[in-house]
């Protein structure tokens, strides 16, 4: 759409003027409301960026237009009236090859603003793409390294806010170099948390809940996401493969007197002390849960499921000594095969101490923790094993039957009675 006439002919004027030009695209933008009208407004407001790029006014009185056009459209209520006239005016400085690299404060205002009414229509890839184009290298502009990372924050969290973990990892990677340099606590405390979110959303659980527990003790949020931040750490711990390393977070996180006030304490506890869940309990507690939380594995069953599942194993490995597979799988709800498969993958990786008889169709649990070392978990077959063990147990048994008939004798001591001559010899009789 061509600009309005009024427009065409003041930005006509300026354009065959001799002399500095500037001063005459600066009045432009300051009457650009009556120049203007409300429908053309976007291609009025790219018309006068168009104009003045194009007449090599020399780079000092460039940035002076382009600080008087970025104030002329930055207060604009029209959120998509800012993107399209934005955008227009960041294509148009590209265009200008040889002296782009000279504006950096004017692109990257331009695309603080772009980026910002993206971000108000909830357009966050669109935003995050914008805020990648900001200069933050070069020596015409000086940028701090805390510069750097207030722009890296904001692209990870608005890929975040589109499950783009990927991408976000990407600018976190970056900011891993340059956070030792940044004293802000909002700037730590955002990166801190968007490193718990992307291991969370990589599945990376044990590592997120540790990041979350952590960020729960910052004073610098409120009392109400601190809570929140808890609950997060806590989700992600029973999400988590079963093993020692998560035994020692459903510990700590089980040990911290806010989580009793939490719905997730319930499932919390029950982890914490080895009990099985049931269906019930983790159908409720599905119910909390983010969409990536609740993703299909490879194998066709959820995180949640494969995760419960371990942690029932771990669970029947405590009340058996050893279990016939079907017998294991009912308990588990899986097929026999599914159940051999499951314990053999937890022995293997060391997550759980046993050894498998596959001719008798058994498992043989060790008591004990499993070290987590992979390979560590298998248990050797001994001769005569089982035998001694029994053997320990009818010694156990007898000593503390001892123990009891000593304190019943000393509580209530015996004398002898006599209780009838019988011949020569006295009859005595222990009362």
């Amino acid at each position: 759409m061509a600009p309005n006439a009024k427009l065409a002919e003041a930005l006509s004027h300026a354009e065959t003027a001799t002399g500095d030009k500037a001063p005459l695209y600066k009045a432009i933008l300051t009457n650009i409301k009556r120049l203007s009208a409300p429908a053309t407004a976007a291609d009025d407001l790219g018309a006068v960026a168009d104009s003045f790029l194009a007449q090599g006014l020399g780079v000092v009185a460039t940035r002076a237009v382009l600080a008087v056009f970025v104030a002329t459209v930055k207060p604009l209520a029209d959120g998509d009236l800012r993107i399209a006239v934005g955008t227009r005016a960041l294509a148009a400085l590209a265009g200008q090859a040889a002296t782009s690299s000279a504006f950096p404060d004017a692109t990257a205002a331009l695309c603080d603003m772009v980026a910002a009414a993206h971000e108000a229509n909830d357009d966050f890839a669109d935003a995050a793409r914008v805020l990648a184009q900001i200069p933050l290298d070069g020596s015409q502009r000086k940028v701090t390294g805390e510069d750097r990372a207030r722009v890296w924050v904001r692209i990870v969290r608005n890929y975040l806010e589109v499950d783009d973990s990927t991408a976000a990892d990407m600018y976190i990677n970056k900011l891993k170099n340059i956070m030792h340099t940044v004293a802000d606590p909002d700037l730590n405390l955002h990166f801190r948390l968007s490193q718990a979110r992307i291991q969370d959303a990589k599945r990376d659980f044990l590592s997120a809940a540790q990041r979350y527990h952590e960020i729960s003790f910052s004073p610098a949020i409120a009392d109400e996401e601190r809570l929140h931040t808890l609950a997060m750490a806590i989700k992600c711990a029973v999400l988590a493969p079963a093993g020692p390393m998560r035994s020692r977070t459903l510990a700590r996180l089980y040990k911290d007197e806010r989580s009793a006030s939490l719905p997730e304490f319930a499932i919390l506890e029950k982890m914490f002390l080895a009990r099985l869940l049931s269906p019930a309990e983790v159908a409720a507690f599905a119910e909390s849960l983010q969409p990536h939380q609740l993703a299909t594995t490879a194998d066709g069953s959820t995180v949640l499921a494969k995760a419960v599942i371990e942690h029932n194993l771990l669970g029947v490995s405590r009340l058996y000594s050893n279990i016939r597979f079907d017998a294991l799988g009912s308990l588990l709800g899986l097929t026999a095969a599914r159940a051999e498969e499951t314990t053999a993958r937890m022995i293997e990786q060391g997550r759980l101490v046993g050894r498998i008889d596959q001719l008798d169709a058994i498992v043989w649990f060790e008591g004990g923790e499993a070290s987590g070392e992979k390979g560590s978990g298998g248990a050797g077959a001994v001769v005569g094993k089982q035998m001694r063990r029994w053997d320990a147990n009818v010694e156990s048994l007898s000593e503390e039957v001892e123990n009891i008939t000593n304190s019943l004798q000393k509580e209530f001591p015996v004398s002898p009675r006599i209780v009838s001559p019988c011949g020569s010899r006295k009859v005595v009789v222990m009362c």
